[in-house]
């Protein structure tokens, strides 16, 4: 399965902050939306200028206290950010995402972005490969004892 397949089936939207916004901004929008972390952008279809988690913000906190709260995102922001293309196989992805202890990847097609996977798309697309995989090989087991 590939990236543009859990795309498809997800949707393409993208939470995005701009790198001036307040850390106090992030945690009500990750709230809002229900997610982990949103993809720093300065607007439009721009290749990421970093990502922001929770893991950040939790990180932040305990070295530098509350004030990082009315900080601006960028201060906390990962830059070096692991991204990958729509045609990317999902295993791929798991190897990124162990390799650089991610759990969020946004797609980039052609520089620009277009979507967004976290670790929980990617497991949740693999369970439904296990489970059509396991009834397929039931249906087989099934049929050969009847014949």
């Amino acid at each position: 399965m590939r990236v543009s397949d859990v795309l498809r089936r997800k949707g393409s939207a993208v939470v995005t902050i701009a790198p001036d916004r307040s850390v106090r901004d992030l945690l009500a929008l990750l709230a809002e939306h229900g997610i982990g972390a949103a993809v720093v952008s300065d607007g439009g279809d721009a290749p990421p200028a970093g990502i922001v988690s929770e893991r950040d913000v939790v990180r932040r906190l305990a070295a530098d206290g509350d004030a990082v709260l009315d900080g601006p995102v960028a201060a906390i922001m990962t830059r070096d950010v692991a991204t990958c293309e729509p045609a990317a196989h999902l295993e791929e992805l798991m190897g990124v995402m162990t390799e650089r202890r991610v759990r969020h990847l946004p797609v980039l097609e052609e520089g620009r972005l277009v979507g967004i996977v976290s670790i929980g798309d990617v497991v949740k697309h693999r369970l439904t490969e296990i489970q059509a995989e396991r009834d397929q090989l039931s249906a087989y087991i099934a049929g050969r004892a009847t014949t």
